[in-house]
């Protein structure tokens, strides 16, 4: 076998079961956004007016042990979240904003119901257009998010899927974390980051941007005691970024002032090359 396509059957190898992992450790996205249960609301402190959902914010001045923040991690049920469809049967149907009417006959969702608007919207971002700097792609199946994965890192290299990933197994979806020791920064190059959309099969919105980004494993314990391996993904330049991005709400800095990291909840993945990965520690400047 040519070596680009073995490359390219051992990478789809590789997505696919750390998909599976996810499907039966984590929690897919539905369609209607999913319920937010369990939130302790007085721990958002002054972030009482904010949605709990926004709470995955954070700069890297944050990124010390110790850090104790408010974080969302939802929790999803895994049977009810949408498959990543075969690329042919993906293929089948139309995936645009203009084609919502006939989508929505096919489907058999009502115009003005919660899944028309989850698909409008779902439809409506993957059409907009990529900010400076950052390509862009809606994943509708395995294949085509492998596809654009290896055009940004490259067709004979190998990958790394990284996810957050949950220790324990509790309902509480936001809670009050501390950071523990052995905060690592990852070996990424090149990223891309791919986030679960409601639709009614599997989409991942994925995006690259050539601005510099760092990658981080961050060690989390809840205060009931929930363990989590959490990725987090840091921006270091938001001068392109819209002013009504809501991290800028949440962390009270403005478009290119500051840098802006987010957590990953466990169904939304980054790729990275295969590089030998650093096992040093970190500490925040």
């Amino acid at each position: 076998m040519h070596s680009s396509s073995r490359n390219m059957a051992e990478n789809f190898l590789i997505l696919l079961l750390h998909l599976l992992v996810i499907m039966c450790s984590s929690h897919g996205r539905e369609l209607d956004g999913g319920t937010k249960n369990n939130m302790n609301h007085h721990m958002m402190n002054n972030h009482h007016d904010i949605d709990p959902s926004l709470m995955v914010f954070l700069t890297m001045k944050d990124l010390k042990v110790g850090q104790r923040m408010p974080i969302y991690f939802p929790k999803r049920d895994p049977s009810t979240s949408p498959k990543l469809w075969p690329k042919q049967e993906a293929d089948s149907l139309p995936f645009s904003l203009e084609k919502l009417p006939q989508l929505l006959q096919l489907f058999g969702f009502a115009r003005d119901s919660a899944q028309a608007k989850a698909m409008e919207d779902t439809l409506r971002e993957c059409e907009s257009k990529p900010i400076k700097g950052e390509v862009k792609f809606c994943a509708t199946s395995l294949d085509s998010m492998l596809d654009f994965a290896q055009s940004i890192l490259g067709k004979d290299s190998g990958f790394r899927v990284l996810s957050t990933s949950h220790k324990t197994k509790s309902s509480v979806s936001f809670q009050n974390y501390t950071m523990l020791e052995d905060i690592k920064e990852m070996e990424a190059p090149k990223m891309v980051a791919c986030h679960t959309m409601p639709y009614p099969y599997g989409v991942f919105y994925c995006h690259s941007q050539t601005t510099q980004n760092k990658v981080y494993s961050v060690p989390l314990e809840g205060d009931n005691g929930d363990k989590v391996e959490a990725m987090v993904v840091c921006h270091l330049d938001t001068s392109q970024w819209g002013s009504s991005h809501p991290s800028f709400q949440v962390l009270a800095v403005k478009p290119g002032t500051s840098s802006v990291c987010h957590f990953f909840p466990a169904d939304n993945l980054i790729f990275v090359p295969k590089v030998l990965q650093s096992h040093a520690g970190f500490s925040a400047m």
